[in-house]
């Protein structure tokens, strides 16, 4: 379920969608919320600016890059748009009024396009001359400008009854849905549109759809937006990201291509595939992993992700990130780089063994072809690669870099850095290839600086450990603000999602380890057997064994700190976790050994069968159990995963448990957190449910979010708190 919690977003993923209109006339903007006692409250929290997109003048100048911020009271965001120089100064507040303004980019280098009520509007760079260029009918959900600045991709939601009929007319009350096939519904909302990218003429006004009479998404549910189509240099083509299947076959299948329009011929071809190739029929209740799909002379047709691709500098080019194997969503993540002039096709990176998150190309093909960032050991760092895949780090630093944007002369970076300690902000990079110690770093925004001047940090260790399989793992270690080693503190034990997230130094909303630390606890976050970072081998051994060897990790990680740091107190433990976390949580909650005094799930799967038919992508939990658990012939690796469920060892449970889950959640469904809540007081074990009927896998909503928080530290104060 990688999908859920990726690196690159991890600091971002709880906002509201980024053309969200207001829902009254009442401004929201930066708060200056006062902070008693240094400590990090749930409110402070809320009141932070987060740092959307971001692009770069096409002179370099300048950025242009979107905040929202939030209101509990009025249990909404705002979206504004600022402006400065790519050094951090000359900062300026664009957006004035109360309707947000989004996805801010470069019609010109004096002139920015941006979003505002489904429509595309221009501006200067100080936020005068505001003109309206398109008129949809507030259609638009998303866009990118040509290079000549005469057209624009638009993306624009279209009817789509392929799996769910339309009612008839003459009932137009009925609230019923036929349903004739899977993929019914994705992520939080039953499918009955699809999104298309349309070709609008800046000039005349006329659109033209790219995939016209076409039943598939561009770009595909459920994060997918404008980062999975590319103007070529010229403006005369088009690159696009799309899985082009439906139904079933959609929901079993990762098989996305790169497909590049032409638009004076309005011809397609796909980059990934020679032309008329057929995908093998497969088994859809099994793994796709020892399928014809995944045989080795198919692996050259691309059957995996492919996605987000980028026209080189010199129009000669287009790279993008592909996934090998059909199925596998955590598959590494490689740099394809596809040369126009004879279709051949070449992989870099591949001496990283961890994945490519983000890229963008460089001018300077000798020393750096790219600059890319990937996570290892624990941290996502910037990196560069020429044209012989000889890779070089070029920061080191204990903290995540976000998504990178190159400066318009090809030799700055701009991009975002968060940590544990620190939520995002924007900084200028300039590497050094030749000499990766000269590469330096900037900080250009300062969004939150009124705030965390008020707050006293907590601090960050690494620690190693031998794990039962005698390999060595890495779990940070977070302490409380004002920390006294002599004293004793409850510790958290965090469980990650994923299953292969990287816990990395990621900022969030909701799972925030600073907030955690500020409250008074230590947590101790491994990174156990199943995620990037710590080579291919470490992140695979995960699929088919969730409940071994990663289990033991995250028993011998909180051990050893028992052990070993005696600020932990051993008699006040607590396991936490969301997605595969909470399945982590109800697993260990039949497993610890009277280990800890309570738990946390959030929206966790409890009951693997009920999983294995409720989720809508079944390519997930094929690639994650092997089998349907009906199948007979089923593997050793399929029967343990069921014949291990959480659900099945409730008998031993005996620890204070809250579950959490969201009712518009359509990956781990609802009946998962209600059926181990029920278990539990059906045992006789206190447990609470906290159920949002308007949230999906994660809290979006202001009041909800600060009902999050409280509920969760309520829970752990009862518990932990002597």
């Amino acid at each position: 379920m990688k999908s859920i919690i990726t690196t690159l977003v991890a600091a971002v993923l709880l906002w509201q969608p980024c053309n969200a209109k207001p829902q009254s006339d009442v401004k929201i903007g930066k708060q200056n919320i006062t902070v008693s006692n240094g400590r990090m409250t749930p409110e402070a929290l809320w009141a932070m600016g987060r740092i959307g997109g971001y692009a770069a003048s096409p002179d370099g100048s300048k950025v242009v890059y979107q905040v929202g911020y939030y209101s509990v009271k009025h249990n909404r965001s705002h979206h504004v748009l600022c402006c400065m120089n790519a050094d951090g100064s000359g900062k300026q507040l664009l957006t004035k009024g109360d309707n947000s303004e989004t996805d801010g980019a470069w019609l010109d280098s004096e002139t920015i396009a941006f979003l505002t009520d489904g429509e595309i509007w221009t501006m200067k760079t100080d936020g005068s001359g505001r003109q309206q260029i398109s008129k949809t009918g507030g259609k638009v959900e998303g866009f990118k400008l040509s290079p000549d600045g005469k057209k624009a991709i638009i993306l624009k939601s279209i009817p789509f009854h392929e799996v769910i009929k339309e009612n008839p007319q003459d009932l137009p009350l009925a609230t019923g849905r036929l349903v004739t096939d899977l993929m019914y519904r994705h992520w939080d909302h039953y499918v009955e549109t699809v999104q298309h990218p349309f070709v609008l003429d800046l000039q005349s006004g006329r659109m033209t759809d790219i995939l016209e009479g076409e039943p598939y998404e561009c770009p595909m549910e459920p994060f997918g937006g404008v980062e999975q189509l590319d103007w070529s240099t010229d403006s005369r083509q088009i690159a696009y990201t799309c899985r082009k299947k439906t139904g079933t076959a959609y929901s079993i299948s990762t098989d996305s291509d790169i497909f590049l329009y032409d638009l004076s011929t309005g011809k397609t071809r796909n980059l990934c595939k020679p032309e008329g190739y057929v995908a093998p029929v497969c088994d859809p209740s099994k793994t796709l992993r020892n399928q014809a799909v995944n045989a080795p002379d198919n692996l050259k047709n691309n059957p995996g992700y492919d996605q987000n691709p980028q026209f080189s500098p010199d129009g000669k080019y287009i790279a993008w990130l592909s996934m090998e194997r059909d199925g596998y969503e955590s598959d590494v993540n490689r740099l394809c780089v596809y040369e126009l002039a004879t279709g051949d096709k070449r992989y870099l990176a591949t001496s990283f063994d961890s994945n490519v998150d983000d890229f963008c190309w460089s001018d300077n093909k000798k020393d750096a072809l790219f600059y890319f960032i990937g996570v290892w050991h624990a941290t996502e760092n910037l990196y560069s690669i020429n044209w012989k895949g000889e890779v070089k780090q070029l920061t080191s630093y204990t903290a995540d870099f976000g998504s990178l944007k190159m400066l318009g002369d090809g030799k700055r970076i701009v991009a975002e850095r968060h940590s544990y300690m620190e939520s995002a902000d924007l900084y200028l990079l300039t590497p050094n290839s030749k000499n990766p110690a000269k590469t330096t770093i900037q900080q250009v925004t300062f969004e939150n600086k009124h705030i965390f001047d008020q707050l006293a940090k907590g601090s960050v260790e690494q620690r190693w450990v031998t794990t039962t399989d005698g390999k060595q793992m890495l779990y940070w270690v977070i302490q409380p603000p004002h920390f006294d080693a002599t004293k004793k503190y409850p510790t958290l034990l965090f469980c990650e999602g994923g299953p292969q997230s990287p816990v990395s130094q990621f900022w969030s909303y909701r799972w925030n380890f600073m907030i955690m630390a500020s409250q008074g606890y230590v947590i101790v976050a491994p990174n156990r057997h199943g995620l990037p970072g710590f080579g291919k081998e470490w992140c695979e051994e995960i699929s088919g064994d969730w409940t071994g060897q990663c289990m033991r990790d995250y028993l011998t990680a909180i051990d050893d700190a028992c052990a070993n740091l005696p600020y932990v107190d051993k008699d006040h433990l607590g396991a936490v976790g969301a997605s595969f976390g909470g399945f982590s949580v109800y697993y260990l909650a039949g497993h610890h050994e009277k280990r800890f005094k309570c738990f946390i799930a959030h929206d966790g799967a409890f009951n693997l069968e009920s999983m294995y038919t409720d989720t809508e992508e079944v390519f997930f939990s094929n690639w994650e159990y092997d089998d349907a658990y009906w199948n007979k012939d089923r593997t050793a690796n399929a029967s343990r995963t069921y014949d291990n469920s959480p659900h099945r060892f409730v008998d031993k449970w005996d620890t204070p448990i809250l579950c959490i889950h969201g009712e518009k959640d359509y990956r781990i469904v609802y009946n998962q957190g209600m059926g181990a809540f029920n278990s539990a007081r059906l045992r006789g074990i206190p447990a609470e449910l906290l159920i949002f009927p308007d949230e999906n896998h994660w809290v979006l909503k202001p009041q909800n979010g600060i009902l999050w928080q409280r509920t969760y530290f309520n829970w752990l104060d009862r518990w932990l708190k002597p």
